[in-house]
Order: structure tokens, then C-alpha cells, then sequence
């Protein structure tokens, strides 16, 4: 029998369900079971692809080119697992199947509505994951703030599922807020209270609660919590603030957290293996030795726009025993004039030329390549940072002035960046992109096969242009090298010389998303390496 553990959040959004979701996860697999994880996101969008960084954060890509949710990176990094498109679910998908269904006739006579249906093709959904992949306990984490109408479909299949699975085979986490007044220094749990009078008002009894607060939970707010929610003490986990998210599972299972869980689920309460994990935690805090790392993007004002090239970062800074140091720098400001790309960039010890879409801020991050380049800055460039990079590359070393990507500008004489064939004709799009991920053949002798040391690798992709295999030439005859292709020829990963630069890679990929916290992304490993020298 699979065992279903159903993760909701309370009082306001980003509180931390995912990072607890994920730590649940590691704990349980730490102790032997076999784990999966779905999110849920009750917005109608189908999928995050078409959404804005500034509305969403990251788009996360699995491996089988599902654009998903930010809170399936974390999923993946703490379970070191690949996830696919069928463990981030949303409201378009769910109403998209039921309405091809019903123009099918699969609902003949009868009236299509929320409930059975909508709730039924949720728990068909949810039940199909953890058939197909065998696990002992499938993590649903459930998106948005209890309260919220788009959501209520989702908790109420949840609350089926309770009847239809059995007392212990299902176990209900609750994350809520108890903030801190900053006039008198008290934790409040009056919101955790009202929260948790919503979620049962629902019909949902939480089995556990998970406090977020800024310090560890007070005797008494704990005492005053558990009365309320009709839970032992015991039932109440603090997850006060931590300086690094992957110290939560540790923190969490100090409580015996895991404990308390396997008991409800008629589990056998194992002692989890967190020994390899407590040493990359040991690593990331006790680190002294600090490098500057320039964040080039245009999503600046909203860090998780890039949460997974944060991480890889950190990953690599781990391995290296180092502590990285973000400095932001906004590619608009460099393009407007309003910042100096020599005052931004000059005292980092390495860059990362972040990824994006669109013309604005890309003239900002022509000038930070080129600064970075010609000064010798181990820089990192990503999907339309390598292209980029190819501009830059054309226009000041090759001499094709005014080289530029037709995404930019349309009409440049020297298309060296160009869009896709397969891309030429959608008619939609989402979910059109160049997705997920693809095998790559390294060229031996290069800085990326010394990286990855493999002849073949698979990133993941997330893209509509490439370089244009008709410039190809005059870029590798000016000192270009073209270090990864795809099988059909495409430009994935090019570098310089050693001779020319220290450290100057960019990828077509994301490595980033493949990144783990045991195990580091090459490329990023290569970009900190390269800072140390």
C-alpha cells in the first residue's frame, strides 16, 4: 500500500511548504522508503512556461521537458531524483482533461462538476503517479494558502482521499506562519490558529503542524498551537530561520519529526543516514574563504527568478570549500547608462551571464561579456548568456559589426544567432519550446570535457534559438571553440582558449538544474575552480 502524505500552507504564500516538503522527503528517504513528490498549483495556466520570472520565480525543467514549478528543483536537489511533468499538477491540466473527456463523450448523460469530477481526475491523477512509479510514499504538496477558491478543489479531493485510503495511510502537514512583533518581540499564534480552523472547516484535521518563525518555537506558543488544533505537543514542529535551507531536515529531525510521521503511517521508524548530508551542511556553514560571484541578469529584484543557479553555485562553492558572495548586477542598468560596467564588474572574482528572453537588458549584458573577456574574469554564460556570448565574440573579435540575434533585432546583417527550424512554424506558445533534455557529445582536449569527463552528457533545455551553424566557420577560424553538439549539429557549449581566457564557458543547457548538492554541476564547479587561481 502506498502511504500519502499531503502538505498544505497557511496565512500567506512562500511561507516555506516546498523546502518542508522537500526535507520530508529526504528524512523519509534517509530512512530507507522509496519517496516520490508532487506539487500542486492551483492556477489555470497548463504549465509555468508562459509565465513571467516576476510572477513565478524560475521555471523549473525536468527532465522530459515539463516546465514546472521552482518547488520541483528542491524536490529534486534534496531527493536527488529526477522528476517528469506528471509531478507538477495544476488546475489548467486537471479542467483540460475533464473538458476533452466530456467532448469525448466519456461523461455521456451526465453533468460535469467539480464534484465527482474535477475531484475524481485529481485523485485518478495523484494515485496514477505513485502506481507508475512504485513507491512506498508519494509527498503532495498542496500550492497557495488554505482559504484560497482556487485551491479548494485540491484540498477536497485530499480530504477524499483520507475516507477512500485509510486512517494510516494518509497523514496531513500543516505549515503556517507565526510571525514576530517587532513592537514587543512576542510570537503570535493566533494566525496559525485561524489557519488551522480554516483548513478543518474543510474537513481537513492536520496530523502534524510545521511553525515557520524567524526564532525556535516558545514552549508556550507551542502548548497554545497544539490546544488549538486538537494535537499533542509533540505534533508541533518549530522551522525557525536558518541561514541555509538545507539545514531544515537536520533541524527537523532533531525534533524526531520523522519519528512522528512514521508512526502515523504504521511505518517502521528507522534511524535516517544523514551523515553524508549533515557533511555538505558542515561545509557550506564552517567555510570562510569568500569569492565574489557577478550575477548578470535582468531579473534581479526577484532572486528566484534563478533559484537553481543560486544553488549549483552553492553546490560547487561546497565542494571547493569556499563561500560565495552574489553581487546582483542589473543588465538594464548597465544598458541605460545608469550603472558602469567597470564599477560593477571590477572587483568580482568570477561571473555568471544569467539567462533570460527578450531585448531588454541585452545590449547590458554584451558589455559585461565583453568587459569580462577582455580583463580575463572566469565568467560563466547560460542559454541566452551563450548566445550572447557569440554576439559579443562576432561583433569584437571576428569584426561583423552589428551581429546580434534576430530575437533582438530582426533585421541585423549578421544573423549570428537565429531561430530554431522546428521553431518556424508554431502556432502556440507554450510548451513549444527546445525541452528538456538531450544527450551532447563533448569534444575531447576541451575545458568541458575535462569538466564532465564523458564523451556523451544530457542536460536539460530550455530555449527557441541557437547559433547559426552558417557563421560557424568564421567564428571558430577567429579562435571560437565549439566544445559540445547536439546530434543533429547544434552549438551547445563553446569556450576560449586557455590561452585567450582562464575561464570563459557558456552553454546552450541549463546545467544548473541537474545540480546536487552531493554531486555539482560541472560547469559551475569549473566557474568557482576557476576563481581560486
Amino acid at each position: 500500500m502506498v502511504k500519502y502524505i499531503f502538505i498544505t500552507g497557511g496565512v500567506l504564500s512562500s511561507v516555506g511548504k516546498g523546502i518542508v516538503s522537500a526535507s520530508t522527503g529526504l528524512l523519509l528517504k534517509a530512512m530507507g522508503y522509496n519517496v516520490g513528490i508532487i506539487k500542486i498549483d492551483p492556477y489555470i495556466n497548463v504549465d509555468a512556461g508562459t509565465m513571467n520570472p516576476y510572477m513565478h520565480g524560475e521555471v523549473f525543467v525536468t527532465e522530459d521537458g515539463g516546465e514546472t514549478d521552482l518547488d520541483l528543483g528542491h524536490y529534486e536537489r534534496f531527493l536527488d531524483v529526477n522528476l517528469t511533468k506528471d509531478h507538477n499538477l495544476t488546475t489548467g491540466k486537471v479542467y483540460y482533461s475533464v473538458i476533452e473527456k466530456e467532448r469525448r463523450g466519456d461523461y455521456l448523460g451526465q453533468t460535469v462538476q467539480i464534484i465527482p469530477h474535477i475531484t475524481n481526475e485529481i485523485k485518478e491523477h495523484i494515485r496514477d503517479v505513485a502506481r507508475r512509479t512504485g513507491v512506498d510514499v508519494l509527498i503532495v504538496e498542496i500550492g497557495g494558502t488554505v482559504g484560497d477558491i482556487e485551491g479548494l478543489p485540491f484540498l477536497e479531493a485530499a480530504r477524499q482521499m483520507k475516507l477512500e485510503e485509510g486512517l494510516h495511510d494518509t497523514f496531513f502537514i500543516h505549515v503556517a506562519l507565526a510571525p514576530i512583533l517587532s513592537t514587543t518581540g512576542e510570537q503570535k499564534t493566533k494566525p496559525v490558529q485561524h489557519s488551522v480552523q480554516e483548513l478543518r472547516r474543510i474537513g481537513i484535521q492536520p496530523n502534524a503542524i510545521v511553525v515557520r518563525t524567524q526564532r525556535p518555537l516558545e514552549r508556550e506558543a507551542r502548548r497554545k498551537i497544539a490546544l488549538y488544533a486538537t494535537l499533542p505537543e509533540r505534533a508541533v514542529f518549530s522551522d525557525h530561520d536558518v541561514e541555509y535551507i538545507y539545514e531544515v531536515p537536520l533541524l527537523l529531525a532533531e525534533q524526531k519529526y520523522h519519528e512522528y510521521i512514521a508512526e502515523g503511517l504504521k511505518l517502521e521508524a528507522r534511524e535516517p543516514d544523514l551523515s553524508k548530508w549533515i557533511n555538505f551542511v558542515e561545509r557550506l556553514k564552517n567555510t570562510s574563504h569568500e569569492v565574489i560571484i557577478g550575477m548578470v541578469g535582468k531579473y534581479t529584484k526577484l532572486k528566484d527568478s534563478y533559484i537553481s543557479i543560486i544553488e549549483a553555485i552553492r553546490h560547487a562553492s561546497a565542494l571547493l570549500e569556499v563561500k560565495p558572495k552574489l553581487k546582483w548586477i542589473e543588465a538594464t542598468d548597465i544598458e541605460l547608462g545608469k550603472l558602469n560596467v567597470e564599477d560593477a564588474l571590477s572587483d568580482v572574482d568570477g561571473a555568471v551571464v544569467l539567462p533570460g528572453f527578450g531585448r531588454r537588458g541585452a545590449e547590458g549584458k554584451i558589455k559585461a561579456i565583453q568587459y569580462l573577456r577582455e580583463n580575463k574574469i572566469p565568467m560563466l554564460g547560460i542559454c541566452f548568456g551563450m548566445q550572447l556570448t557569440v554576439v559579443e565574440f562576432a561583433r569584437n573579435v571576428v569584426g561583423l559589426d552589428r551581429a546580434n540575434s534576430t530575437e533582438i533585432d530582426p533585421h541585423t546583417p549578421y544573423p549570428v544567432v537565429d531561430l530554431l527550424p522546428s521553431q518556424k512554424d508554431i502556432d502556440r506558445l507554450g510548451g513549444t519550446m527546445r525541452l528538456g533534455a538531450s544527450p551532447i557529445r563533448l569534444v575531447r582536449g576541451t575545458k568541458a570535457y575535462d569538466l564532465y569527463r564523458s564523451d556523451v552528457i544530457y542536460e536539460r533545455h530550455r530555449h527557441r534559438y541557437e547559433v547559426n551553424e552558417r557563421y560557424i566557420d568564421k567564428l571558430e577560424a577567429a579562435g571560437l571553440v565549439i566544445s559540445g553538439w547536439s546530434p543533429e549539429g547544434l552549438v551547445e557549449i563553446i569556450e576560449l582558449r586557455e590561452r585567450d581566457h582562464p575561464f570563459l564557458l557558456a552553454t546552450q543547457p541549463h546545467p544548473e538544474y541537474k545540480s546536487r548538492p552531493l554531486r555539482p554541476s560541472p560547469p559551475y564547479v569549473g566557474l568557482i575552480r576557476a576563481t581560486l587561481r
